[in-house]
């Protein structure tokens, strides 16, 4: 049996909007909303904890958000501290320098401390992950911000 809904957008005129898909069921926005909260809540302890970075948890709680509530979505996006993070990476992919500098600094910092305190023959996995995610996050763009 075909979906209502395609039938409908079929028997549209073509300059005519198709209609909106339907919405999430609530079971599914809530959990997209815990897991946005969850993301923004380890994003704030990255804020005084070092080992821990901030910007990619902000970035995917604003996508759990856009899944779930678009509430939610705009006041992360209009939040003064985590919003501009948000809208230079939706803009333009960047991230702004000082954030690339805490990245690599963390990552170098645990990377010494995984090869200090695991066994030698795994120790190496920790600074390879590091250095690809480092590799990557070089090549983003820089955004203006600091």
């Amino acid at each position: 049996m075909s979906n209502p809904i395609q039938i409908l957008s079929s028997t549209l005129p073509p300059d005519m909007p198709s209609p909106p898909p339907p919405s999430r069921p609530r079971w599914v926005r809530w959990f997209w909303l815990i897991c946005g909260a969850l993301c923004l809540l380890l994003g704030a302890i990255g804020i005084v904890l070092p080992l821990l970075p901030t910007t990619p948890f902000v970035l995917l709680a604003a996508y759990f958000f856009s899944l779930g509530s678009a509430r939610y979505e705009q006041w992360l996006l209009r939040h003064p501290l985590f919003g501009p993070m948000v809208r230079d990476w939706r803009s333009q992919h960047a991230v702004p320098m000082r954030a690339k500098q805490v990245a690599w600094g963390t990552m170098a910092l645990s990377s010494g401390l995984a090869w200090c305190f695991m066994p030698s023959s795994i120790g190496w996995i920790p600074g390879a992950c590091c250095a690809l995610v480092a590799l990557w996050m070089w090549r983003l763009p820089t955004s203006d911000r600091r």
